[in-house]
C-alpha cells in the first residue's frame, strides 16, 4: 500500500479559519454616522481651508506677478541667464530678488502689490562701455505682468 502525502489547501488568510465571522449590519451603520458626526463640524471651519474672503489671514494671498522670458541676439530664449529685480527707487546695486532663467529663458517673481515700477536687468558679461540690457516694468495692483529682456550679441 503506497502513501500519499497531500498539502492543506490555503485558506487565503494565513492559516485562519476559511469561514468568515458576520459583523453585525448595525454596527458598521453607527460606526459611520459615529465618524460623521465628529467630522462634520470640522470640515465645515475655516481652519480646514475655506477662506473668508480676507487676505488678514494669509498674507501671501495678495501680490502680482513679474514674469518673463530673456532672448538671445539671434531670438532664441537664452538658458541660464542671472535675472535681477529691484525697486526703481531702490539704490542702483541694491538686488532685491535674483532668479535664473529657465530651460524655456522665462522667470517669474512675485512681488508686493501696490503701486511701484521694478527695473528688470540681466547680469551678464558686456563690451566695455556697453549697459547690461534691462527693462522696467509698472506694477499697479495684484496683477501680472510679462517682459522681455534681449541679449545683445
Amino acid at each position: 500500500m503506497e502513501i500519499i502525502k497531500t498539502m492543506p489547501l490555503y485558506s487565503g488568510r494565513g492559516g485562519a479559519s476559511p469561514v468568515p465571522r458576520p459583523i453585525s449590519k448595525g454596527l458598521h451603520f453607527s460606526f459611520f454616522m459615529l465618524v460623521l458626526l465628529f467630522l462634520a463640524p470640522a470640515c465645515s471651519s475655516p481652519a480646514f481651508g475655506q477662506d473668508s474672503g480676507s487676505g488678514k489671514n494669509n498674507p501671501k494671498a495678495n501680490y502680482a506677478l513679474i514674469s518673463g522670458t530673456v532672448w538671445t541676439a539671434d531670438d532664441r530664449p537664452a538658458y541660464g541667464i542671472p535675472v535681477k529685480i529691484r525697486r526703481a527707487d531702490d539704490k542702483p546695486k541694491k538686488v532685491r530678488w535674483e532668479l535664473m532663467s529657465n530651460h524655456s529663458g522665462e522667470f517669474a517673481q512675485r512681488v508686493p502689490t501696490g503701486q511701484a515700477d521694478y527695473i528688470i536687468w540681466a547680469d551678464i558679461k558686456t563690451k566695455k562701455g556697453q549697459p547690461k540690457p534691462e527693462t522696467r516694468v509698472h506694477i499697479e495692483n495684484d496683477e501680472r505682468i510679462d517682459t522681455s529682456l534681449h541679449l545683445p550679441q
